[in-house]
């Protein structure tokens, strides 16, 4: 007949392993290292209300590569569109601006400054204009709609004797470089 006391006896000590793995385990659940159920449950929750943060933090993100070739070509359609080539079209388009509105130059004056690093050339234009009060403000109007990017940087009026308001402008505007 086989021997079943060292089967037992090993049984036992596996039995008893056992039991001691479980009560480590019902301690280790019950111990304030783990929390309960609620406070896990709680953690599992704040941490979903992270994760739901942060992938809407990252979602402009998304696509980046094809976002910056769009928007280059999209500077380089504004510098077509917007910017002259020379300063003479500058000139022309000024010119004709203040034409269509009935008012006269008097004087012009253009400064470049240092071309910046995207591939435009600043221009600096002073300007004396003359003509009668509406004509000027349709000027002034027409210079802001103007398809050519020009921003106002300020504007003096002053009244003459003869009923015509002379436009003393200050103005930017800018020069596309190497085209």
């Amino acid at each position: 007949m086989p021997d079943f006391s060292q089967s037992r006896r090993k049984l036992k000590i596996a039995i008893g392993a056992m039991l001691v793995a479980d009560v480590v385990a019902v301690g280790v659940l019950l111990s304030p290292l783990v929390g309960s159920a609620d406070s896990r449950q709680l953690q599992l929750n704040l941490l979903r209300v992270e994760l739901t943060k942060k992938t809407r933090e990252v979602e402009p993100l998304r696509g980046i590569d094809k976002k910056i070739v769009l928007a280059k070509d999209q500077i380089g359609g504004f510098y077509q569109d917007r910017f002259v080539a020379r300063d003479s079209d500058l000139a022309n388009e000024l010119g004709k601006l203040a034409a269509e509105n009935g008012v006269r130059i008097q004087q012009m004056k253009y400064k470049q400054e240092e071309p910046e690093s995207s591939g435009i050339v600043p221009v600096e234009v002073e300007g004396s204009f003359s003509g009668d009060y509406l004509q000027l403000v349709r000027f002034i109007n027409t210079l802001e709609r103007s398809k050519m990017f020009i921003t106002v940087d300020s504007v003096d009026l002053a009244g003459e004797s003869t009923g015509q308001v002379r436009l003393e402008i200050a103005m930017h505007s800018y020069l596309r470089s190497g085209a």
